[in-house]
């Protein structure tokens, strides 16, 4: 198959090859590339690809890639990639009366608009009859210098290495810029950075026609960035507050109903609902092809499920106030107790074992502490193979995006038996308590 050179936006690294990998199975494109090659120290991974169209189609809505070209060389200096270039000379034949342009970029050190140019007048061997237009041209040259990553105050004279290309395809990053959170009507505390939404909905794989439900929906950044690429979607909450836009953070009214306005999108929002999930109406058996949730860790909103201290749990109310009963008023909000974050988590597997579709996809965030965390710690479940587990790096702790893909039908009953044990104490156990005592050993007392 034909190389490509992908060029990625070399934002949130770790995430870069779990989209791609997520893209090819929903775009249908099969590809090729050896994982060692790819460094994060480096925006550039060559893949194979059986031909433009697809590679294409491959990135068309990536979040994390810039850019793909059809592979023409590379060298560690121009010497050397001149000398592969000119290997093909049939490549260029069929451009010589285009129109065309070159991009120049570097990674590591900016070049000088000057610099651009020599290296762009270095390229006159290729022989182009055709105009240069800057907007819309037939045909996009890529030139990339990569003089790697440096801890140096001051960047390297040389290049490491070079790459060069034609350009067959963009991916979606205007997105970011337009589901940004602060061109947006409502938010919270929790609404979930944009760039990071949409890569959850190509983790998801969402897509027109299938059904995505977020179970701790909060302002409902997932139901917008899902939605936007066709999928129906819906979610709940137990604090219909923040639903509703009555939780006292709010910006512009209506909650979520502001938002789906604002990118008019409540045709794919089918609804939004409020219970405790451990205490959910859904009917038993699978019924979504995607669950895609932030579970509340503590940090800005401690999980909550219905409950008292005296271990009961809250029927509905009929207490009247100024003639409506208490559980029907907006700011209503049902006695609750804490929800430790393991357990939120077991309890979420249980629920995507039985609620996803088989090749349905649970993707999740998972709060671990850094000097504790350890590949064991991922919760697992026979139902459920983990299909990518990326960092988001924060110091002390990381947050990691989990995507897991239901491979079998489970049962409803006793799922949770299933999952394994870890020899010690995932580092996720008691985050809340550990985030604010500022990771220092905390006992099991410490913790009720």
């Amino acid at each position: 198959m034909p190389s490509f050179i992908v060029h990625f936006a070399h934002y949130h690294e770790d995430f870069c090859l779990a989209e791609l990998e997520a893209l090819s199975v929903l775009e249908g494109v099969k590809i090729g590339y050896n994982k060692t090659s790819y460094s994060l120290d480096s925006p550039i991974l060559l893949i194979d690809v059986e031909s433009p169209a697809l590679a294409e189609k491959l990135v068309r809505r990536a979040i994390l890639i810039r850019s793909i070209s059809e592979y023409w060389g590379n060298g560690s200096t121009y010497d050397e990639l001149f000398a592969e270039v000119k290997k093909t000379p049939e490549r260029w034949q069929q451009y010589m009366q285009c129109s065309f342009k070159f991009s120049v970029e570097g990674f590591g050190r900016s070049l000088t608009q000057k610099e651009k140019v020599a290296v762009i007048e270095s390229f006159s061997f290729l022989g182009f009859q055709g105009p240069i237009k800057m907007k819309s041209p037939d045909a996009e040259f890529f030139v990339y210098e990569d003089y790697g990553k440096s801890d140096l105050p001051f960047p390297a004279e040389k290049p490491k290495h070079i790459w060069f290309g034609r350009v067959v395809g963009r991916g979606s990053r205007d997105l970011v810029d337009k589901f940004d959170v602060k061109k947006r009507k409502y938010l919270g505390n929790t609404t979930m950075d944009a760039e990071l939404s949409l890569v959850m909905a190509n983790q998801a794989l969402a897509c027109p026609g299938s059904l995505v439900y977020d179970p701790f929906v909060g302002t409902g950044s997932f139901l917008l960035t899902c939605s936007y690429f066709g999928a129906y979607s819906m979610g709940s909450d137990i604090d219909g507050r923040q639903i509703r836009g009555t939780a006292g953070f709010r910006r512009g009214v209506d909650g979520i109903k502001a938002n789906l306005a604002q990118y008019q999108l409540a045709g794919r929002v089918l609804d939004t609902t409020v219970f405790d999930i451990c205490r959910n109406p859904w009917r038993s058996g699978p019924m979504f092809d995607a669950i895609v949730t932030d579970p509340p860790y503590g940090v800005r909103a401690g999980a909550k499920r219905l409950g008292r201290k005296n271990g009961t749990v809250p029927e509905k109310s009929f207490r009247i106030v100024d003639g409506i009963e208490n559980h029907r008023r907006d700011d209503y909000y049902p006695p609750t107790v804490p929800y430790e974050m393991s357990d939120v988590i077991a309890d979420l597997l249980g629920f995507a074992a039985e609620k996803l579709v088989v090749g349905g996809r649970l993707v999740y965030w998972l709060p671990t502490v850094t000097d504790e965390y350890d590949p064991k710690d991922i919760p697992l479940h026979p139902a459920l193979r983990l299909v990518a587990n990326s960092e988001q790096p924060f110091g002390s702790w990381s947050r990691r995006l989990i995507t897991m893909e239901k491979i079998a039908e489970t049962g409803p009953a006793n799922v949770l038996s299933f999952l394994n044990k870890a020899e010690h104490e995932p580092a996720h156990k008691n985050f809340r308590d550990k985030y604010f005592s500022k990771f220092e050993s905390v006992s099991p007392t410490d913790s009720q």
